[in-house]
């Protein structure tokens, strides 16, 4: 059966759409990063990590002295600690806009197409194995209450959470205390034992935040664990090769 407002596809269809756009919905419009507290500050952590493996890599290649290296990460990790907190509340504020305007969307149809609301959630519970008079019941529960049926239609046909996200200001929190935590590690390190307590320091902190990662997120911890030191490595020992290669060729001294 198909109507105006399933524009010529069954609702089996038009539900299989609903959660695409769902899919889509809750991906990052400007970055990765994964809702949550923890997790900004598990993300904050490596990136902050990163960031000071590159610039020392950098410094030191230009034969800066240790202190003046010590005084540059310092100065850039507190322009990287207001950019990190920013951009978690930032993207903390557009998931909650995004999730606004997607409520107010189902909203809408809810109170104008009804009946087809209702075709489209009689055909998710179809699929979830419910027949006959218990579907019938499920749905005559359901379509009793405004509020309950907006929040299963979200949930049940777009696939989105209603309460996952945190508080933007807390996912800053989050990042902020990552990349404090991080960048305090690699320096305090690098004051008392040089490169190799940088990079000690550094792995220890990856060790420690993709761990985290992994298991608030459900995933393999080894593979986590191997893929971000892995990349940190191929990072700084790409720049440091093309360092290399740039001053063979003269473009820098």
């Amino acid at each position: 059966m198909s109507t105006d407002h399933f524009k010529g596809k069954t609702a089996v269809k038009h539900v299989a759409e609903a959660q695409a756009r769902g899919i889509i919905a809750a991906a990052e419009i400007h970055g990765t990063e994964i809702p949550g507290s923890i997790s900004s500050a598990t993300d904050a952590a490596r990136q902050t990590v990163i960031l000071l493996l590159l610039s020392q890599t950098l410094l030191a290649y230009w034969n800066i002295l240790p202190k003046q290296i010590l005084a540059s990460l310092f100065l850039l990790s507190f322009g990287w600690l207001i950019w990190m907190a920013g951009r978690s509340a930032w993207l903390g504020w557009a998931r909650l806009e995004r999730l606004h305007r997607i409520l107010e969307e189902e909203r809408w149809e809810i109170e104008h197409n009804r009946e087809q609301e209702r075709e489209e959630l009689q055909a998710l519970y179809e699929a979830k194995g419910f027949q006959g008079k218990l579907l019938d019941d499920v749905m005559d529960v359901l379509m009793a209450d405004g509020d309950r049926l907006l929040k299963i239609m979200i949930e049940e046909e777009l696939g989105l959470s209603l309460e996952v996200d945190e508080h933007p200001l807390k996912q800053s929190l989050g990042a902020a205390c990552g990349t404090i935590l991080a960048a305090s590690l690699v320096l305090l390190f690098y004051y008392f034992w040089s490169t190799n307590g940088l990079y000690l320091a550094s792995m220890a902190a990856i060790l420690v935040s993709s761990g985290l990662s992994a298991h608030f997120q459900g995933n393999r911890l080894i593979s986590t664990i191997i893929w971000n030191l892995g990349l940190n490595f191929l990072a700084v020992a790409s720049m440091y090769f093309l360092l290399t290669f740039f001053h063979d060729l003269g473009l820098i001294q």
